[in-house]
């Protein structure tokens, strides 16, 4: 009868409740990426040096891995509902703690806060979705909603720079922290959230997913997928300034711009997705990100890196729509929010936090151009390896 289906089995796309959690998604993401475009600042003025610089986004990671490791426990008790909730204040409430901060301890610690938080709100928003979204959607769902971080990835240069000009880089984040903590209220009144709760660590839930050799593939397919995107992006800003020469204003301007080019093919990547199926997709768009990391390396001169900066951010968009897909469909739904969160640990710890510290480090012993063609060529490298054990999953379309 028609009064049983759930949700998930409308053929319509539920689009007030996706595009709530798609702007929630916008400032989590915003959040953990603010202090990219500032770190030419923050560097000066706390005297770090490249590495150290780098090494922030570390904290970012480590927090955002034990939120995701924890977000069952938490999910549970509040149902996915109230934890996107929960997250989403939490999270503004950080950025103001980081702001008033007056030692690099303390900056540190606040960066672990808002990684935990964010790490709250993915599984629980990937159960929503999933459960609010007919199968045959998924790819689309995924898609929109990864409209976020690339939302975030172009705004978040030019939303600092802006604030720059009336602020300073910590009253910056007291304004951005202020803003984060309205819009859960939004999500809680009228985005008909999942009231399911979520699976708690269990420790047979996390040797069931271990098990599967499927988790391992995707944690090292989320490696490369974040490395190539939230580690090259953290310290582009640093790279155009310090060894491109580009004044600090235009070279956030054209990061900013860089990523409004995978808009499009984000669009592009759910249709590609749900027409010739996941497998073929995401080796597509592992070719072609490894490819244009590797030129963004090894092409000397400003303008062509210029040129190269938008094809690579825009290919590195289509990895995550892809991902996630293929996670859900691995998984049944009780152990999706486990395998979700372990997935992404493994991926953003390394991706997001070991990746950019190293960066740094190696930029102060060598470049950055080297070492994003050392990443290029590690993800091409991986490809043939990684596509023949996803052939295995047998997958269909």
């Amino acid at each position: 009868m028609a009064c049983s289906r759930s949700p998930s089995s409308s053929s319509s796309l539920p689009l007030l409740p996706i595009f709530l959690l798609t702007f929630l998604f916008y400032l989590n993401f915003v959040s953990r990426v603010i202090m990219a475009p500032l770190l030419p600042i923050v560097e000066s003025e706390l005297g770090l040096g490249h590495g150290q610089a780098g090494s922030l986004f570390f904290f970012v990671a480590f927090g955002y891995g034990v939120g995701l490791l924890g977000s069952g426990v938490v999910s549970h008790f509040l149902t996915h509902r109230l934890t996107i909730t929960l997250a989403g204040l939490m999270g503004g409430l950080s950025l103001i703690s980081i702001s008033r901060s007056a030692s690099i301890g303390a900056i540190h610690t606040g960066l672990v806060f808002i990684g935990f938080f964010a790490g709250l709100y993915l599984p629980s928003a990937i159960a929503t979705l999933t459960e609010r979204v007919s199968k045959q959607h998924w790819g689309k769902a995924m898609a929109i909603h990864e409209l976020a971080p690339n939302m975030a990835f172009i705004t978040a240069p030019l939303l600092a720079e802006f604030l720059l000009k009336f602020f300073s880089w910590r009253d910056s984040l007291s304004v951005l922290g202020g803003c984060a903590m309205g819009m859960p209220f939004f999500f809680l009144l009228f985005g008909k959230g999942s009231r399911k709760r979520g699976e708690p660590p269990r420790f047979q839930l996390f040797r069931e997913v271990l098990a599967n050799p499927s988790c391992w593939i995707m944690a090292l397919y989320f490696m490369i997928a974040i490395g190539s995107s939230m580690g090259v992006y953290a310290v582009m800003p640093l790279f155009l300034v310090s060894e491109m020469g580009m004044d600090r204003p235009w070279a956030n301007t054209l990061i900013g711009l860089s990523r409004s080019f995978g808009i499009i093919l984000l669009f592009i990547s759910g249709v590609l997705i749900d027409r010739i199926g996941p497998i073929r997709a995401l080796t597509a768009f592992l070719i072609t990100t490894g490819l244009f990391t590797l030129l963004l390396g090894v092409v000397p001169g400003a303008t062509p890196v210029s040129v190269l900066v938008f094809f690579q951010a825009a290919f590195v968009t289509c990895l995550f729509p892809t991902g996630f897909t293929i996670v859900s469909l691995i998984f049944p739904e009780r152990l999706r929010g486990v395998a979700v969160s372990l997935v992404i640990f493994m991926g953003f710890l390394f991706g997001g936090g070991i990746i950019p510290s190293a960066l740094g480090y190696w930029a102060e012993a060598f470049s950055f151009s080297s070492g994003f063609a050392l990443l290029g060529i590690a993800s091409l490298i991986l490809l043939p390896f990684f596509c023949r054990l996803t052939s295995r999953l047998n997958l269909s379309k």
